[in-house]
């Protein structure tokens, strides 16, 4: 019997060879161009697991490792799938967490539902596959590299390991758009950008700014951070007014200690009033800034048309996918 144990303890029940790995889990076997999709086929069918496999440069054009019934897909997780031919294959809610799908062929193949989990997919091909609902999880494979690197503060690794993660991303978009998957391919371009960002020293002017960028809009992804940034904006704005007070025909409004709660709290709405119609630069007339106020409505001013802007500028981009 195989030695090989899975991540479960359990242990594969195939005949092991000399060195007590069976055929499928002995990584010195060279199974290189064998074409091997009906015979593994027939195994996992069989409820034999593949996982940890290794099939590196294996030929499984067209295999299918579809479950009927089940909730779950069959198992490929941990495999070594490193310049494996999948093109065309079924691989629908195939389990291929952990494993290394690098320079994979999966052209045409049906990953719908598949288990991506902290896979190795730099330089993987998915020319026309169908990658609908993919789990990709959280964070992706290289990036977690990355990030572990920077912990380890080997800086030179970590920035080596979100390249490869930008890579990546940048694949999955590109074949996104072509498949006309939008949601899909922003999230990848987030991703893409998230990557490049931390290649950059930490205190760069360029990494500052690509933070902002993504903290604002998301990388003009995501208009709903724009409006809340906006209402942000409004409502601290309108606090300051209501402390340092405005004016109305000559009354000033604003918080005032010989004013009962509920006057001050009418105070209150008043300053938001007035932020929101700085904010948008509407400038009705009836309300006017006074001292200090003056600056902060000025500031306001030129915060709101720059984020007015922004936002339409991130609205247009998604509607016009």
């Amino acid at each position: 019997m195989c030695i090989y144990r899975f991540k479960d303890g359990k242990q594969c029940q195939l005949d092991g060879a000399e060195k007590g790995l069976c055929f499928w889990h002995d990584p010195d076997i060279d199974k290189r161009g064998q074409a091997l999709g009906d015979e593994l086929s027939q195994l996992v069918h069989e409820g034999h697991s593949m996982e940890g496999a290794f099939l590196a440069y294996t030929n499984l054009d067209g295999i299918n490792l579809v479950r009927h019934g089940h909730s779950e897909g069959y198992s490929l997780a941990y495999a070594d799938l490193f310049h494996a031919s999948l093109r065309q294959a079924h691989l629908f809610k195939v389990d291929l967490s952990h494993a290394s799908l690098m320079k994979a062929d999966c052209r045409e193949a049906n990953l719908h539902c598949a288990n991506l989990e902290q896979t190795n997919l730099l330089g993987a091909r998915f020319d026309e596959a169908k990658i609908e609902n993919i789990h990709w999880g959280e964070p992706m494979y290289y990036e977690l590299l990355g990030k572990k690197a920077f912990a380890e503060r080997n800086r030179k690794q970590a920035v080596m390991y979100f390249e490869q993660a930008e890579e990546v991303s940048r694949n999955l978009r590109k074949v996104s758009e072509r498949q006309g998957l939008f949601e899909l391919a922003g999230y990848f371009f987030i991703k893409e950008m998230t990557h490049r960002r931390y290649q950059m020293p930490k205190f760069s002017w360029p990494r500052l700014v690509s933070k902002a960028v993504d903290t604002f809009c998301g990388y003009g992804e995501k208009p709903a951070r724009v409006i809340m940034f906006s209402l942000v904006i409004i409502v601290l704005f309108a606090l300051a007014y209501w402390v340092l007070g405005i004016a109305d025909g000559g009354n000033g409004i604003g918080l005032q200690a010989d004013l009962s709660i509920e006057q001050n709290l009418m105070n209150l709405g008043t300053s938001l009033y007035f932020s929101v119609v700085t904010f948008t630069t509407l400038g009705y007339g009836d309300l006017v800034p006074i001292g200090f106020s003056r600056l902060l409505a000025a500031m306001e001013a030129f915060t709101g048309s720059f984020t007015l802007a922004l936002f339409v500028v991130v609205f247009v981009k998604k509607m016009t996918r």
